[in-house]
């Protein structure tokens, strides 16, 4: 992190869960590679064929958009993904059999992969001694609640906001609203934490924070129209923007 002043006149912390305090991403890369294994082993796909599968299975899960789709099961959409992934690699009558077994092996081995660093754990830990904490955080219900028991992330947060148990998600200004008033804390005395510039950085922007922290482990280029007041490759570094030192 260059060189920034600390932070003051925060009295809340508002952090993303996805890529933030756990590594999603890598969970799921994980998952795909087991599956991947299944098909090669089990069912004799040849190594190309197995990789195009996943990587169907994978475009169409980034596109899908369940959060608005009201008593959706979430487990039969997916299934139907990868059901549907298979089909367009092999051309065949789709084998619901073979797409379960997909889809539940990935869904249990990227659960499995969900946690919270020991060092991130600490942060959080020490932060509460001065700040509230809030998990705000996008997504299904359903999806979302199964990675928070995963990490067993409950224990850190005063209060916990899922975005697709409301209205609206990140980054429109009711669900950040809702986030203030259940900590009784004003905008500007609130803290964004998380790595998506579209809703976490944007979102803490329009709605009037106090500050706003971009994780940015990949080297990204920061979009004009959210501009973070801090940008770091760690979750770890709110430590230092806080004026806290290392836990």
């Amino acid at each position: 992190m260059a060189a920034q002043a600390a932070a003051v006149g925060i009295q809340a912390l508002l952090f993303d869960l996805d890529n933030t305090l756990v590594d999603t991403a890598g969970a799921g890369s994980r998952a795909l590679l087991r599956v991947e294994d299944l098909l090669k082993s089990q069912y004799g796909y040849e190594e190309s064929t197995a990789k195009l599968v996943i990587e169907k299975f994978n475009t169409k899960l980034q596109m899908e958009n369940l959060d608005c789709i009201p008593g959706v099961n979430v487990d039969e959409e997916r299934m139907l993904l990868f059901e549907a992934a298979l089909q367009e690699t092999d051309g065949l009558d789709p084998d619901q059999g073979l797409a379960a077994k997909c889809y539940f092996l990935w869904k249990a081995t990227r659960l499995q992969h969900m946690h919270i660093p020991d060092e991130v754990k600490a942060m959080l830990k020490s932060l509460r001694q001065s700040y509230k904490l809030l998990l705000l955080t996008n997504g299904s219900a359903t999806v979302q609640r199964e990675k928070i028991g995963a990490c067993q992330c409950q224990q850190y947060f005063d209060t916990i906001v899922i975005g697709g148990e409301h209205q609206e998600q990140k980054p429109a200004l009711s669900i950040f609203q809702k986030c203030f008033q259940l900590l009784g804390v004003k905008a500007d005395g609130c803290m964004m934490i998380g790595d998506s510039l579209d809703t976490d950085i944007k979102g803490g922007v329009n709605a009037g924070l106090g500050a706003t922290v971009w994780i940015n482990n990949a080297n990204l280029k920061c979009d004009e129209g959210a501009v973070p007041d801090y940008t770091v490759k760690s979750v770890l570094e709110v430590m230092d923007i806080l004026g806290k030192g290392q836990v």
